[in-house]
């Protein structure tokens, strides 16, 4: 997400410092900063003119015998809202949320990814529209679109970059299908120049990033927001990482941390993988792996595209081969994970998906704890979702408010210089 460079005196930086809880008084600002008490009101008054700010509740200063307290500047999460999207492999959940990723209208339904992201973004662009009417929102106050995916994702150019599970996305220009699907939809399929609310949707910045990325990041906002180092795993269809870093998604290079699903397992060398190798631990330990596992022993689980969904339904039943297949999947990625944690070291280790349940915990647990060094491990909480299936909306959410609301945008959005995102 982006950085907090630039002028470090800004309109921008200050709105950080108050998201932050750094500084959140007039008073505050001008210690920490070292700005003039004229500069400081100048900036605010930026910022309270665009509608960010509101005062809060007045609280003494630290340190202070008294007087008048000063009054409490927050950052208003009402002023506009965030339109978030969620991807699976068969299902999807959009949604409106205020700019604290407070869920305020939601939509669930079927939806393949294997359809193509022509079909796909199309409706999301109409549920977009729907939710937005359905909830009385003028799209006006929309400020941005956030898409959460099953597949590793370039952020810079917001383009899914080689998914096994999504034929027909590979380098697909996301963000502007997007942003044209979502005016076709919110202005009745109107030209762009056609009235004032196609000109905004039209502009609408949009933000796309992988789904564990998502997921952790919400969670690690969400239930733990001093681990420094947080891991989050899904194990649905597929098999992702997701790593937040001192606060922030760890990507790699070019998006492609946390693939750990097409790692190498050395005594599986005839398991195909969607990705076209073989032996990675999705082909061995994913949902699809275990829904075709259940249907080859006689199962009713698998549906003709097999998916995490299918095992999950299963293991609700308590149909015991469900059970077996699940904390063995688990000894699968435990073993990955004992290599995965050394390297990290975090403080949390949390695991999310359709396989979350207690056999694939429990098998996760046998091999970390068995293989990984005691000082590894002494510190790590291993754990289930605390979002559930609302963690990547949210995250989805929350990456456009950082995006848009860090200082260097923040400062361009206000003198009306900001790129489209």
């Amino acid at each position: 997400m982006t950085g907090t460079t630039g002028n470090q005196s800004s309109a921008g930086h200050l709105l950080q410092l108050i998201r932050d809880g750094r500084a959140t008084t007039r008073g505050a600002l001008q210690r920490v900063t070292g700005l003039s008490r004229s500069t400081v009101g100048h900036r605010l008054d930026q910022l309270f003119a665009a509608g960010w700010l509101r005062e809060g509740e007045a609280a003494p200063a630290p340190g202070s015998t008294g007087g008048r307290p000063s009054a409490r500047l927050e950052f208003d999460a009402g002023h506009a809202v965030v339109l978030a999207a969620d991807l699976g492999t068969r299902h999807a959940t959009a949604g409106v949320l205020d700019l604290a990723g407070n869920v305020l209208a939601e939509r669930s339904g079927r939806m393949l990814i294997g359809d193509g992201p022509e079909l796909v973004l199309d409706r999301l662009g109409q549920w977009f529209a729907e939710l937005l009417k359905e909830h009385g929102t003028d799209p006006a106050r929309v400020c941005g679109i956030g898409l959460s995916v099953p597949g590793p994702v370039d952020v810079g150019s917001g383009t899914v970059v080689q998914p096994p599970i999504m034929p027909g996305w590979d380098g697909y220009p996301l963000r502007a299908r997007m942003r044209d699907a979502y005016a076709a939809h919110v202005t009745g399929a109107a030209p762009v120049s056609a009235s004032p609310a196609s000109s905004l949707s039209s502009a609408i910045p949009v933000f796309v990033d992988n789904d564990a990325n998502l997921m952790a990041y919400a969670e690690q906002r969400a239930g733990y927001p001093d681990c420094a180092a947080f891991l989050l795993v899904k194990v649905a269809t597929g098999i992702g990482a997701g790593v937040v870093v001192d606060g922030r998604p760890y990507r790699g290079v070019d998006g492609g941390a946390g693939d750990i699903g097409h790692i190498r397992l050395a005594d599986c060398p005839d398991a195909l993988c969607m990705c076209g190798n073989h032996g990675c631990l999705a082909a061995v330990a994913s949902g699809r792996a275990l829904a075709d596992q259940l249907s080859a022993v006689g199962g009713p689980a698998a549906s003709s595209s097999g998916s995490g969904s299918d095992v999950r339904d299963q293991l609700a039943a308590g149909r015991p081969e469900a059970v077996r297949l699940a904390r063995e999947a688990g000894r699968r990625v435990g073993e990955v994970l004992v290599t995965v944690v050394t390297l990290l070291n975090p403080g949390v280790l949390m695991i999310a998906g359709d396989l979350a349940g207690t056999p694939f915990l429990t098998g996760v647990r046998e091999l970390l704890y068995q293989r990984a060094l005691p000082r590894t491990t002494a510190h790590l909480d291993v754990v289930t979702s605390r979002l559930g299936e609302r963690a990547g909306l949210i995250g989805a959410a929350l990456m456009v408010v950082d995006e848009l609301y860090a200082p260097t945008r923040a400062d361009a959005r206000l003198t009306g210089t900001a790129p489209i995102g």
